[in-house]
């Protein structure tokens, strides 16, 4: 077990979970695919492992209750990534309104106003923000780009 899977093993315990086996591929799944993920996409991922669609959401509730995992509702489908350990722990997502790829824009200079932004949110409100999502819909460089190559054809 890697240094990864040892801070997660100490998350589940001192909240009284046992990082088993199934749990370990399920985040094993979601650690080492970078794209943004839905439950049933992780499923399919590790159902040759003998796990259950059930055991998925369990684990995912977990996850999520522990901040181990980010969920990331749009348009009422939900995908995931990783919260604890990330490269890019603090960013903003870009969701493609044709092709649905959800892109992080790990820009740091908007990753700056970002925080900026929620620090002035706190201090204004007089809260306390311990998460947010920022999630701007559009057009991809890719559909885009076909957009416009499909508007010279006609």
């Amino acid at each position: 077990m890697n240094a990864d899977f040892i801070c997660f093993k100490d998350v589940l315990e001192k909240k009284g979970y046992k990082l088993t086996t199934k749990k370990q591929i399920i985040l094993r799944t979601i650690f080492d695919n970078k794209i943004h993920q839905t439950s049933k996409q992780i499923y399919e991922k590790v159902k040759a492992n003998n796990i259950a669609l059930t055991t998925v959401y369990r684990a995912l509730t977990i996850f999520k209750e522990l901040g181990i995992v980010k969920e990331i509702d749009i348009n009422r489908i939900s995908y995931y990534e990783m919260k604890i350990i990330s490269e890019n722990p603090i960013h903003i997502h870009f969701q493609c309104h044709k092709c649905n790829n959800i892109i992080d824009i790990n820009s740091n200079s908007s990753n700056v106003e970002y925080l900026n932004s929620s620090k002035k949110i706190e201090m204004d409100n007089n809260f306390q923000i311990y998460d947010s999502n920022i999630i701007f819909v559009g057009l991809c460089s890719k559909c885009k780009e076909k957009t416009k190559q499909n508007k010279r054809r006609l």
